[in-house]
């Protein structure tokens, strides 16, 4: 063969390594109380790291789900056809305990560790989290009704994957799903339109049409719907127990940006029935209990691909040549890669401290559970906001080679603006940090607490802090707190990250983002570190050393 069809200067395939290989997560796990924890962590990181997991990641994703509305004969069937890579995802994730097991966990640390696992397996491949988080999410919205927590509960927390359609309580295992928003609502979900009426044995049928239901093979799903009394929360399985199909009908599955393994469907309930979960009328209140965990996924999923994104640039630079030295050891690419793993790791840490946070919140600390709801609201307007421009920052690490689908980055890319969108859009994120603010009592007492437990610290950090306390002043009309929302949010979380990196990271990823965070040295893009920032230490954290 022709002397130029030889390659050179490209970086070999980044497989076998682990995406547990992370000193940010793994002393978060330590600290935090989810040491007991670590090696089963470890080892789901080497998985999601290995060729094999990687061919099922990039399979499920080239080959999305496809809905059959009816089967050859004419017969109504609504049932959606995957990949048997997807399903291969969904069988590691639930046999770790990535969904709803860390509910029946009886150990200290128990979601910390969840998170773990979830931030680890995440990057290979996202689009399967999304049930996975959702059965998570179930549990504490469904525990508003005990009897029927008592009967699904056991269920959606067992390590059995059991995909298909069947009666829900005659299999080893479940998957939850959500419904709520309409087309005419989006984000209100107070417009809701789908109406309940009780079917005089206890129950409820339900007609109406939803905009967006996420994984609608699920077996059962939380949902909303208007009676009398107002919206309510309901439960609706997919098949009934006389082994008869629900009347959901699926209208079409959405063609998506990104997450394009998990389909995302638009139903139609025709008298479906269904079980109330909690009071006539609270609906709203109800299902937001599963809304806040969801959320916390969003921010543990935006950190995750956040540190995939990384680790791809970084072993393109580690190995490719340009202007006769490796791009790792030229001082612009290094200021960019440090950039980029400074910003990977405060958003690590963060959800970490989150994660266990909803620990001790389950253990009845009521400062933790304040700190939890308004961290949750901050974190999750700038986190996951956060997420896309790092993407398109580290794809671009990588040149035209990222921009090519081989190279895994378009899918990243692709992905990262959804966990900004799920749950509450940028403008839904930030007007729940003034709810928060208002109606959640001890919640800004928790937060500053949080913060200033590194008071005196770092100089750059406590001024932070004052201009933030500054601000707060501001908020009490509400037309300006509106106006001021998404920069309260910003600087909230900013200030958050910042305590936490001074108090647990290294010297020089603290001092990076004290100085560009929030000191203002630093430009409106990645790479524009100030001069003299340490990288040495930054990288050398957030290589993976195990690909090399």
């Amino acid at each position: 063969m022709s002397a130029t069809h030889e390659v050179l200067n490209q970086a070999p395939p980044l497989i076998g390594f682990s995406t547990a290989d992370d000193p940010a997560l793994l002393e978060a796990l330590r600290r935090h109380g989810g040491g007991w924890g670590e090696q089963e962590v470890r080892d789901l990181g080497a998985r999601a790291g290995s060729a094999e997991v990687q061919d099922w990641a990039r399979m499920a994703e080239e080959h999305p789900p496809v809905l059959h509305t009816h089967d050859r004969y004419g017969h109504r069937v609504d049932e959606v056809e995957y990949h048997p890579a997807y399903h291969q995802l969904m069988g590691v994730a639930v046999e770790s305990g990535q969904h709803a097991a860390a509910w029946s966990e009886t150990r200290p640390g128990a979601h910390l560790v969840r998170a773990a696992k979830f931030y680890a397996f995440a990057q290979a491949e996202p689009g399967h989290g999304c049930p996975i988080s959702m059965t998570y999410a179930a549990v504490p919205a469904l525990r508003a009704e005990p009897e029927l927590a008592a009967v699904y509960e056991p269920l959606l927390a067992a390590r059995s994957y059991d995909f298909g359609l069947r009666p829900p309580l005659g299999k080893r295992g479940l998957i939850a799903g959500m419904s709520m928003t309409e087309k005419q609502g989006g984000s209100d979900v107070r417009a809701n339109t789908t109406r309940a009426v009780p079917d005089g044995e206890g129950r409820y049928l339900l007609t109406g049409h939803k905009w967006f239901t996420s994984a609608p093979m699920s077996d059962v799903f939380l949902t909303l719907a208007r009676t009398e009394e107002g919206v309510t929360c309901f439960l609706v399985p997919r098949v009934l127990p006389d082994g008869s199909r629900n009347p959901l009908r699926l209208m079409r599955l959405k063609n998506k940006l990104g997450n394009r393994s998990n389909a995302s469907a638009e139903i139609e309930y025709e008298s479906a029935l269904a079980w109330r979960v909690g009071e006539p009328g609270r609906g709203v209140r109800t299902i937001v209990e599963m809304v806040n965990v969801t959320r916390l996924d969003c921010v543990i999923g935006s950190a995750a691909g956040m540190r995939a994104g990384l680790r791809q640039a970084l072993h393109h630079a580690e190995h490719r040549r340009a202007f006769g030295a490796e791009l790792v050891d030229q001082p612009l690419m290094r200021n960019v890669l440090a950039d980029l793993a400074v910003e990977s790791e405060a958003a690590t840490t963060l959800a970490m401290r989150l994660a266990s946070a909803l620990d001790r919140a389950e253990a009845g600390d009521e400062g933790e559970a304040a700190l939890r709801r308004l961290g949750l609201a901050v974190s999750k307007y700038w986190v996951c906001k956060r997420g896309a421009t790092h993407a398109a920052e580290a794809l671009e690490c990588l040149g035209g080679n990222g921009y090519v689908e081989e190279s895994g980055m378009p899918r990243l890319y692709r992905e990262a603006p959804l966990l900004s969108i799920w749950e509450g859009s940028g403008n839904v994120a930030a007007l729940d940090v003034l709810r928060a603010l208002g109606r959640e009592n001890g919640a800004l007492e928790a937060f500053l607490a949080e913060v200033d437990a590194a008071a005196g610290a770092d100089a750059r950090l406590d001024a932070a802090v004052d201009r933030l306390r500054g601000l707060l002043p501001r908020l009490t009309d509400p037309e300006r707190a509106q106006l001021l929302a998404r920069r309260l949010a910003e600087q909230m979380t900013l200030v958050l990250q910042g305590s936490l990196l001074v108090r647990y990271s290294h010297p020089a990823v603290a001092d990076a983002f004290c100085a560009s965070r929030l000191d203002g040295d630093w430009g409106h893009a990645f790479g524009t570190l100030p001069p003299g920032t340490d990288t040495g230490p930054i990288l050398e954290r957030a290589r993976p050393k195990d690909a090399r």
